[in-house]
């Protein structure tokens, strides 16, 4: 008998690893998904943020170190054509005094100060003086202006009022571009203007010194848009920008903007004084960034590997870790199952003595009934009648038949150990747990009375696992009252889903600060004696049938344990 056993419960122990094994495999994946979704979010949002931070402040940091040349350069272009034009002012204006205007209204007088520009400040192309009419009165250069009138021109209304004149780049009757510069002086005879023709080259020269990156491009262009210098990107003189002219050019910044074509420039303006030009120095805005690209690439480079190991280490240290956490679980649920059963094994024991004597009644009559027969074969004497026989017969099956279903009944409740969902009579199923225990309420005068309906609800549970625990919290009671004790065992449905089951005693009951622990592993009241198991494993089975086990009591006054069951769902 013993062996039989031992390999019904390793049978069952290897059944109750497999079904939890099933049923927490999806509680461990979605354990697993969420502890590498939270320790990942939490390493690699902060590696996100930094790498972001780093690759704002290296880009702006790039950005300054780009962008420094240019706004240099771009000063020190407005610093060389403000130069290059004051110079060339200042040559007329130091003619005009020296020379006056007799001496200058003089063809020959002329063309010999037009060489010493020449020689002194290069880019003169000719010399001209016109007096207050606007009629050019003397000319030195490659061209026959003399007498020419340039009193309907707005230059000449400008220098008059301004004694000082720049103009913009144009093409004029020389067909190639040029500007002049004028200055107006007072002479004896009435005003004068000494005007000069300036070849746009040494502008172009002095703009494309500024050129120091291939991607760069640098050019004059006035306030209406149109070119006064070539460029790279758009073009010779005098053709139109594409890009918008600000209204008012900043000094010393860069300014992005959008070409006609859509792609980004940073550009700087420098405006120069006492002039209508504007210096206008651009770079393409991927140029500027063409030097980030190499450490982007090794920043991203170093995020994505970092993450990808932080996602290999966090997937498997959590993989290890619930592992470890399954294989511990797995040995804790092994060690419950057997701890349930021993402590059925325990309950049947304690019950053993109200069981025997339940048989011997039986057997006796067995025995005084085969007897009788016997002494009464052995003796030859006239048997008795048909009808006497077939009673003595009769007994004696009826007892062996109550033998076998005590037996039976005992044997299963022993023996039932995994988990089967089945329709389940609660009154049947307490009633069959109260036939171990009712030789002794006999013995101990316990009054056992039933409150609940005619037709109580049916359940779909585990039926060995309710007799545990229905026999365990019974037993409690048994243990709890006195002699002549009461018990009271309650059905009713608590809602259209769960059913409870109250055992109420009248026993000693269990004091307050006892209460909380009333459910813990190897927690007991009783004096000299229990385990501590019995109501920590009872707690067990029925969290695992889904249901909910409560308990109140008073000290001198009872207890009652109320378990909370549902009517048909699935068992957890």
């Amino acid at each position: 008998m013993v062996v039989p056993m031992k390999d019904e419960l390793n049978q069952a122990n290897s059944a109750f690893e497999q079904r939890d094994a099933r049923i927490s495999g999806g509680r461990y994946r979605k354990t697993l998904i969420t502890a590498v979704l939270s320790v990942s979010i939490v390493t690699i949002v902060p590696l996100l943020i930094m790498t972001g931070v780093a690759d704002h402040q290296y880009r702006e940091a790039l950005n300054a170190e780009s962008t420094r040349p240019m706004v240099r350069f771009a000063a020190i272009g407005r610093q060389s054509l403000e130069s290059f034009l004051s110079e060339h002012l200042s040559a007329l204006d130091m003619a005009v005094r020296e020379r006056g205007f007799s001496q200058l209204r003089d063809s020959r007088r002329l063309r010999e100060v037009l060489t010493n520009l020449q020689r002194a400040f290069g880019g003169f192309v000719d010399l001209g003086v016109i007096d207050d009419n606007g009629i050019q009165i003397s000319y030195a250069g490659p061209f026959e202006l003399e007498g020419r009138s340039y009193s309907e021109y707005d230059w000449f209304s400008e220098v008059s009022t301004a004694h000082v004149y720049v103009s913009d780049v144009f093409m004029g009757y020389r067909n190639a571009p040029h500007f002049v510069i004028a200055v107006q002086d007072v002479a004896s005879d009435g005003p004068f203007v000494l005007r000069a023709t300036i070849d746009t080259d040494v502008l172009n020269r002095l703009v494309s010194s500024l050129l120091v990156e291939p991607s760069w491009d640098a050019f004059l262009i006035n306030r209406d848009g149109i070119l006064q210098t070539d460029s790279r990107r758009y073009g010779t003189a005098l053709q139109r920008c594409p890009i918008a002219m600000p209204t008012n050019p900043p000094q010393g910044e860069l300014v992005e903007q959008e070409d006609e074509n859509g792609e980004r420039l940073l550009v700087g303006y420098a405006a120069i004084e006492r002039s209508p030009f504007v210096l206008a120095l651009l770079s393409p805005y991927e140029a500027l960034q063409a030097g980030w690209l190499g450490p982007r690439r090794n920043l991203a480079g170093f995020l994505v590997v970092s993450i990808f190991l932080i996602l290999a280490v966090v997937t498997g240290g959590s993989v290890y870790m619930l592992n470890r956490a399954r294989e511990s679980d797995l040995k804790r649920l092994s060690y419950f199952h057997k701890m349930e059963y021993t402590n059925k094994m325990a309950a049947l024991g304690r019950l053993s003595a109200g069981v025997a004597h339940e048989i011997n009644n039986p057997l006796s009559i067995i025995t005084e009934k085969a007897g009788l027969l016997e002494d009464l074969l052995m003796l030859n004497v006239a048997l008795p009648p048909r009808e006497k026989m077939a009673e003595l017969v009769s007994s004696v099956l009826k007892s062996a038949e109550r033998c076998g279903g005590i037996t039976h009944r005992l044997l299963g409740f022993a023996k039932h150990m995994e988990v089967q969902r089945e329709s389940i009579d609660l009154d049947e199923l307490i009633r069959q747990v109260l036939g171990f225990l009712e030789k002794e309420a006999s013995y101990r005068a316990i009054q056992i009375d039933f409150d609940y309906p005619e037709d109580p609800p049916t359940i779909v549970s585990d039926r060995g696992q309710l007799q545990q625990v229905f026999l365990n919290i019974v037993n409690n009671a048994f243990a709890a009252v006195k002699d002549g004790g009461h018990i009271q065992i309650g059905i009713r449905r608590s809602d259209g889903d769960t059913v409870a089951v109250s055992i109420t005693d009248d026993g000693i009951g269990v004091a307050e600060e006892h209460l909380k622990h009333i459910f813990d592993p190897f927690f007991t009241t009783k004096k000299g004696g229990g385990t501590g198991l019995g109501l920590s494993i009872t707690y067990g089975i029925v969290q695992k049938l889904g249901g909910q086990i409560t308990v109140s009591s008073e000290v001198g006054m009872g207890t009652c344990f109320t378990v909370t069951l549902p009517t048909g769902q699935a068992i957890a």
